[in-house]
């Protein structure tokens, strides 16, 4: 099972809409990615609500697409507090991974996803080589969420070698 982590709580973010479109990607390929969103989810709290979405969705996934944004030279608050609490072991040991960082400035949340790479790697996850970074998001994707073409290729390539990872 395949799902895509949207990395932020931000309502309307370019980050949802990012995963938006990787999760069409994966229809048009008629495969079924999951997506999950920390816009209405509290992780700080490991409480009922958090071990059901442990369990009914971050668990069954074998193969994890992290999208996440860029906040001050790193990767989210929010998307750590969801790794910091979980069943480690259950949740991420030994799953695949890709990385897409998103930023509205020029180096696409590069260093945001070799932060998010330690971790990963700390948490025994496989992560596969071609991070991509989507840099100046307010200028590749237009107002209905779409991405430009040399976006949309990149993100192919990129999800094609995924898939035979």
């Amino acid at each position: 099972m395949y799902l895509i982590i949207s990395g932020t709580n931000r309502p309307g973010s370019h980050t949802e809409k990012v995963a938006r479109e990787y999760q069409r990607l994966f229809n048009e390929r008629n495969l079924v990615a999951g997506l999950f969103s920390l816009v209405s989810f509290n992780p700080l709290s490991r409480d009922a609500s958090f071990i059901q979405v442990e369990k009914e969705i971050l668990q069954p996934a074998k193969k994890i697409i992290f999208i996440a944004p860029e906040y001050n030279g790193s990767y989210p608050g929010v998307l750590k507090s969801l790794i910091d609490n979980s069943d480690i072991q259950n949740t991420w040991y030994y799953k695949k991974a890709l990385l897409t960082g998103v930023s509205s400035g020029r180096a696409g949340n590069l260093r945001g996803m070799d932060h998010l790479s330690d971790v990963l790697h700390y948490l025994k996850m496989n992560i596969h080589y071609n991070k991509l970074p989507i840099s100046s998001i307010n200028k590749v994707m237009d107002t209905e969420g779409r991405l430009d073409a040399e976006t949309l290729k990149a993100i192919n390539q990129q999800l094609d070698e995924f898939l035979l990872f």
